[in-house]
């Protein structure tokens, strides 16, 4: 981590949890209130079903919630959907938008990941924009052009700052136990970094960029001390507090 950013650690719960499921965030609760300040923003996406009752629950705490997902227009006929509106009402402050899971298994370009930015943006919300390359990507020598063409086509032009943030996540690395080595991590975060600033400006170098795919207790401080690595999206372990608090920790 460098450039005098404040890192964030997300936790992605994915399609998991019900309400027995908010005793995790009580047990995070209680761990952050014996740990006192933590050197991270701290926020945690539940599905959208949970995440009234988890913003009530922290209210007292630094534990913000998000969205994992939301529908490029404000309101309309779109049967099963859920809008940034509907998301900032249940007092979500961020949103997950282009997730690999997202890309793949329901065929999202980016112009429809750009699209749900402008909406989440437009609701106060911040969109965390996934970008990533498959491991045949990867292997066929273009993971950085396929990554760059991600960032260009998805993010709205008026973002940056603090008002975006990006989660590199090789798409070989989400849930499989492999992580990227961190001199490939390192590499990719400072491409990322260059086409924003490209892109941006001057507040190009103040947004977060992430990094996601099996962080774990046991590698989150070697990726977390890679330059350009502002936080990490943390999917399985979030489900667990001990585990993911013992991520925070490793800021």
């Amino acid at each position: 981590m460098d450039n005098g950013v404040r890192p964030l650690i997300a936790g992605n719960w994915k399609m998991n949890g019900t309400s027995v499921s908010l005793q995790q965030i009580g047990r995070l609760q209680m761990l952050l209130g014996e740990a006192g300040e933590v050197r991270a923003d701290i926020l945690v996406c539940p599905p959208a079903t949970l995440i009234e009752r988890a913003v009530r629950m922290a209210e007292a705490t630094p534990v913000r919630f998000g969205g994992q997902d939301c529908h490029a227009e404000a309101s309309g006929a779109y049967t099963g959907d859920t809008s940034a509106t509907m998301l900032a009402d249940a007092g979500a402050s961020f949103v997950i938008l282009g997730h690999s899971e997202r890309r793949a298994g329901h065929g999202e370009e980016s112009a429809l990941v750009k699209a749900k930015a402008e909406a989440a943006m437009a609701a106060g919300l911040v969109p965390i924009v996934c970008v990533g390359e498959t491991e045949a990507q990867r292997d066929q020598g273009i993971a950085p052009d396929v990554v760059e063409r991600q960032v260009r086509e998805s993010i709205p032009g008026e973002a940056g700052g603090q008002s975006l943030v990006i989660a590199y996540e090789p798409v070989w690395a989400i849930g499989t136990g492999k992580s990227a080595r961190t001199e490939d991590i390192a590499e990719m975060h400072a491409h990322i970094r260059r086409v924003l600033e490209d892109m941006l400006g001057e507040s190009g170098a103040g947004v977060r960029i992430l990094y996601g795919g099996s962080v774990k207790p046991d590698n989150a401080g070697e990726v977390l001390r890679t330059p350009n690595v502002n936080g990490a999206l943390v999917g399985g372990a979030s489900l667990h507090a001990d585990d993911f608090f013992s991520i925070i920790l490793a800021c």
